[in-house]
């Protein structure tokens, strides 16, 4: 039974148990309009996993700069190399901030990772739940670019579910290149071979993943492997990919062994990837762990700036993700972000040959980095718009040509598809909506920069019976992934509605094994979920002094239901 606090402690603490039933949530944002009268300062961009309910690291900086006397900072800062939460992007005002610019992102871990969770039985920790992985694990038919190497695509429909009066989907699809036309790939594999991997048969897994890789393997590529425990060692030099006999004879041999000193097997893997570096090739490291590091710098800073450093060298970083329980997601997931490469999950031997087999050379082979999407939204139609997700991927609108700030990587034949929720004024006129810009530095042409653009029309507008299988996938798996991570603009947002969605989807998709995949984990998730706690607005009148703080009440309604500032029902 959590005790009622007081004043804003008590506000946000009573809020977060509405839209968290028994954990907190962060209510912060990467992107709120400073000089909206609605809006209260917010600095924080990131929220820390939560210590107890009404812990002032929950709350944004200004507020609170330090901690309160006994705060165990160790504890703190143990949780957040595991899980940290990035807040939940919240709707802005367009006529005061018409910008929004983040940096593209195609991981997918954080999907195969609920999907475990899951089937295991369990929720996913709200923290993993990043909405654009959901959004971009799922596959959509976006044609080929026709001259250039991206193409833009948009779609934007008033849903016949939610309360937000329109979605708008945003689509970039990047170019194909066959297998036989892909660049030779250096390729260095460090392995987690401690003690952790030998839990729920990890290496295992690790090892059936590399074999499925190793079959693709060209005669042209080189393969060197790297395990680390206590230490690392190299236990295969650069061997030609046509040898595939040696290399699945190496990855067979291992076996774990002593504890986790990722730091070292980084370096030394960094450095076997200096010795067979090749300019015109693919360089990349391929990191296979579950993240936890317990031996040498085990905070992530120490290593993310050693990988920013040789990812600026042309070498960059894949990592690819195993086990649940102790497993660490917010390293692996910022190794690969700072190593300008691809984060994934393998929970499933089809999940492994998706990654290793159907998608190799959009795996290895970029064709783009520093990938930033900017969205222009016209005030004089749009009143607001929330994009969902992205919430660690936010850009600063000035950075958007600012080419030494980083952003994301694009493989080929990847996709990268945004979802923004959107509130109209009134009924939509034929004008602009948004302008739609893309800026990346084109691998095959020295680097140089590329801007697209792309504008959304109001006479794009559809209901949302009318729109694209791939437009209603995109909003229902964007849902869903919202009520799982409990953000408070979900509360109101059945989960039943979604899986009637994606039930009448699969209807006109009866082989979409993804979309069948989909609707199983809902109907788990719906098993697992508890009943919801009380309303927004019956807690906020329970809320002692609310008067005291105006703005955050007034805010907090506002974002949840609107302009019209009375929660529904």
């Amino acid at each position: 039974m959590v005790q009622k606090k007081h004043g804003l402690w008590g506000l946000l603490s009573l809020l977060a148990l509405t839209v968290a039933c028994s954990s907190p949530t962060y209510l912060g944002s990467a992107h709120v309009p400073s000089t909206s009268p609605l809006s209260p300062s917010l600095s924080g961009q990131r929220a820390h996993e939560p210590l107890p309910l009404a812990d002032p690291a929950l709350l944004p900086t200004r507020l609170f700069p330090t901690l309160p006397p006994g705060a165990d900072v160790q504890t703190q800062t143990y949780r957040q190399t595991f899980l940290q939460k990035y807040g939940v992007n919240p709707f802005v005002e367009a006529q005061t901030d018409p910008l929004s610019t983040f940096a593209a992102d195609v991981d997918t871990a954080a999907y195969s990772l609920a999907r475990s969770y899951i089937r295991q039985g369990s929720l996913p920790p709200i923290a993993t739940v990043r909405t654009e992985e959901f959004i971009n694990a799922m596959p959509y038919t976006y044609p080929q670019p026709v001259t250039d190497k991206f193409a833009i695509y948009t779609e934007i429909a008033t849903p016949d579910f939610g309360s937000d009066k329109g979605y708008l989907r945003i689509g970039i699809q990047g170019r194909d290149i066959l297998a036989p036309q892909r660049k030779s790939a250096m390729l260095t594999f460090v392995i987690d071979v401690s003690g952790s991997m030998n839990t729920e048969n990890r290496l295992g897994a690790v090892k059936q993943s590399l074999r499925l890789l190793v079959e693709q393997l060209q005669p042209q590529d080189q393969v060197a492997i790297v395990i680390y425990g206590h230490q690392a060692r190299v236990v295969l030099a650069p061997t030609a990919g046509d040898n595939k006999s040696q290399i699945l004879a190496v990855i067979d041999r291992l076996r774990p062994e002593g504890a986790t000193n990722v730091e070292a097997g980084l370096l030394l893997g960094y450095q076997m990837a200096t010795q067979q570096f090749k300019p015109e090739a693919i360089n990349r490291v391929i990191l296979c762990s579950d993240g936890v590091a317990n031996v040498g710098n085990t905070g992530p800073e120490a290593i993310l700036a050693r990988i920013r450093q040789q990812a600026e060298k042309g070498v960059s970083l894949t990592t690819i993700g195993f086990g649940m329980g102790d497993y660490n997601d917010t390293l692996m997931e910022q190794l690969a972000n700072q190593g300008d490469g691809l984060y994934a999950y393998v929970d499933t031997v089809d999940e492994a040959r998706r990654i290793f087999v159907e998608n190799l050379t959009r795996t290895l082979q970029l064709l783009a980095k520093d990938m930033k999407i900017q969205v222009r939204f016209d005030p004089a139609q749009v009143a607001q718009y929330r994009l969902l997700g992205y919430e660690n991927r936010a850009l600063a609108d000035q950075d958007f040509r600012n080419d030494r700030v980083d952003a994301g990587e694009v493989g080929a034949n990847h996709s990268v598809t945004a979802v923004y929720a959107v509130r109209f004024h009134a009924a939509v006129a034929a004008g602009p909506i948004a302008d739609i810009t893309l800026r990346y530095k084109d691998i095959d042409n020295h680097e140089q920069m590329v801007e697209q653009s792309h504008r959304v029309s109001g006479q794009e507008l559809l209901r949302f019976a009318q729109a694209s299988s791939d437009f209603r996938l995109a909003v229902a798996v964007a849902e869903y992934a919202e009520i799982l991570r409990q953000s408070p603009f979900a509360v109101m947002s059945p989960l039943e509605r979604v899986a009637t969605e994606v039930n009448d989807l699969r209807r006109t998709r009866p082989q979409d094994a993804y979309l069948a995949e989909l609707a199983d984990l809902i109907q788990r998730t719906q098993r697992l979920r508890q009943p919801s706690s009380q309303t927004v607005q019956t807690l906020l009148a329970q809320a002692e002094n609310t008067s005291q703080y105006p703005l955050w009440r007034d805010y907090l309604l506002q974002q949840l239901v609107g302009r019209g500032g009375v929660a529904e029902e």
